[in-house]
């Protein structure tokens, strides 16, 4: 659908001119969030829409600038918001403190967008042109709010962070120091040879945005422009992402710094960097400040073999620690091969016949959940019924449905859990002795025992099957068996034997982490070394402990002098960097 064919609404449309921040979509502000939710259209560049989409509502017309001009497409709904792992930095053109230039290297493709904004908004509809950085210093889009202007249609902006100040925080770089230095800003790509001349006369902080290729040659105009040679400078690409790597020399080393780096010429060209120069810019001090490149497991791509519904809390909890995760199910879900026993058992509920229901997974909370919409049922079907969950995932699962469990582990968060902490059957108080238990088909007896040994009648029931997934594309299971992952977290025996079946064994440079000694078997048996196991069988702490083990290795490395690595970084063939980048 093209956008001259957006169905027509109300006469005049409205348009949020909307900065996506420099990379990161933790960045996007409180304002941002709520007029992506809000908008029917929305338009940017590829990378800017990998940013901003997760929060659009279902069913908004996405329009791609870089795009035939007919692609428009429905924006796919997260559950969370991706990782910090998007899109490289981007550069910051000229603030008009020391030059004329008004036009920046996104120029030319102006009026394209204009158009796509101004198409869509003379429809009636609720249009946001999401940019990166900051619309007024990081994109020049000064020319389709005139547009707009010109045309009628109201519009808005709002505010986004600016590479020029979040890249160098994210990079441990404060642009001012106590006594308050100057910061002036220049685009690199449009700079005269007068504005290299009066920053390079000054003594305050410079903020240069170039790229991987021209960076050397900046620091060389700064030099002509009367800057010392010592002065230092810090080189930072793929700002805010996961991606981001930083170099701390001078204006007279950086050229080699990066040669020493072997940092290789973008295909694409011209890969955009944020340069800090300055006595004044705590370049000495990035051992100390450099808060993001130093998580435990930044850079890490981490595979997760579970779905991205089940993996959701867990893939951000590893991201809060620099990682990359990668969701990669191992195993699919089905119904029941004979659902005759699950519909009697969700007409039980209804009729009193249980006292409680337990869930094991989110699975099953899925499965019931699927059965009640079946029936026309709703979470007001569980009146008087007491309502455990193993674990704080499966208890989320609950709550999103409207029911609030009674019961869940104090403890590990696991059959044997829920066992240690539910109630012996007690006639006196239990008026009916009956527990409803909506599980897998492979599920283990342990709370089957447990609960009958506790006084209390179970009508097991398999509410759902486990198979095998399909096997991931080509490009991951190539990744898996060449080290392209740097961790692999296992968090069953299934989960081992399954990827291990659908994808081959992880390489021997990856890190292994076990949720539980059974899991660790598991994986022994298929020939994995073991390198983590969780403290107690839960996927947070799993997560924790891998995370405790990154920071062990980094703090390892720099004690020896040797560069922080990854350790897919480390198999044979691959290019090991030779600069520190802490």
């Amino acid at each position: 659908m093209s956008p001259t064919t957006l169905p027509a609404g109300q006469d005049h449309g409205h348009v949020t001119f909307l900065g996506a921040g420099p990379g990161d979509p933790g960045l996007l502000t409180l304002r941002a969030v709520e007029a992506l939710a809000n908008a029917d259209v929305l338009v940017g560049e590829h990378d800017v829409l990998d940013v901003v989409r997760a929060h659009a509502r279902a069913g908004v017309a996405v329009l791609d600038t870089e795009a035939e001009p007919s692609a428009v497409s429905p924006a796919p709904v997260a559950s969370s918001a991706s990782s910090a792992d998007t899109f490289p930095g981007t550069g910051t053109p000229q603030l008009k403190v020391v030059d004329g230039a008004s036009t920046t290297a996104g120029a030319p493709a102006v009026r394209d967008a204009a158009h796509l904004v101004m198409e869509a908004a003379r429809g009636g509809k609720r249009v946001v042109r999401a940019v990166s950085g900051d619309p007024g210093l990081d994109t020049y889009a000064a020319e389709e709010m005139l547009a707009c202007a010109a045309g009628g249609v109201p519009f808005e902006v709002v505010p986004g962070v600016a590479a020029a100040v979040g890249v160098p925080a994210y990079a441990g770089v404060p642009l001012r120091d106590a006594q308050g230095a100057d910061v002036r800003f220049v685009d690199a790509r449009t700079a005269s040879d007068r504005c290299w001349t009066e920053v390079g006369a000054s003594d305050g902080t410079v903020v240069v945005s170039a790229t991987l290729e021209t960076v050397a040659a900046a620091a060389g105009e700064l030099v002509a422009g009367g800057r010392k040679p010592d002065t230092p400078m810090t080189v930072t690409v793929a700002g805010t992402t996961t991606r981001q790597r930083t170099w701390t020399a001078t204006l007279g080393t950086i050229a080699q710094t990066l040669k020493q780096a072997k940092v290789l010429p973008s295909p694409e060209g011209g890969r955009p960097v944020i340069a800090v120069v300055g006595e004044r810019s705590a370049a000495a001090q990035r051992d100390q400040l450099s808060w993001f490149e130093s998580k435990p497991l930044f850079g890490w791509k981490v595979l997760v073999p579970r779905t991205k519904e089940q993996a959701a809390s867990l893939s951000d909890q590893l991201r809060s620690y620099g990682a990359v995760p990668h969701e990669v199910p191992t195993i699919a879900v089905e119904p029941p091969r004979t659902p005759q026993q699950m519909e009697r058992a969700v007409k039980g509920l209804v009729t009193g016949r249980y006292e409680w229901i337990a869930f094991t997974s989110v699975n099953a909370v899925k499965a019931v959940r699927e059965k009640f919409e079946e029936y026309g049922l709703d979470a007001r079907a569980f009146a008087g019924i007491k309502v455990a969950a193993v674990g704080e995932q499966t208890a989320k699962a609950l709550v999103a449905f409207g029911v609030k469990p009674d019961l869940v582990p104090s403890g590990e968060q696991s059959a044997a859990g829920l066992l240690e902490d539910w109630p012996p059957y007690d006639p006196v108080f239990d008026p009916i002795d009956r527990v409803f238990l909506p599980r897998a088909d492979i599920a283990t007896e342990t709370l089957v025992a447990g609960l009958i040994e506790l006084g209390w009648e179970v009508d097991d029931v398999t509410a759902y099957r486990t198979v095998r997934a399909s096997p991931p594309p080509a490009e991951t299971r190539e990744a898996i068996k060449g080290g392209g992952f740097d961790a692999v977290l296992f968090t069953s025996s299934s989960t081992v034997r399954n990827l291990v079946g659908i994808a081959g064994k992880p390489h021997n440079v990856t890190v292994i982490a076990c949720i539980g000694p059974a899991t660790a078997k598991t994986a022994e048996e298929h020939g994995l070394r073991v390198d983590v196991m969780a403290p107690e069988p839960s996927v947070t702490r799993l997560a924790e402990a891998l995370a405790d083990f990154g920071m062990r290795r980094r703090a390892a490395a720099l004690e020896a002098g040797d560069a922080v690595t990854r350790p897919s970084e480390r198999r044979p063939g691959t290019r090991r960097r030779r600069s520190t980048t802490t």
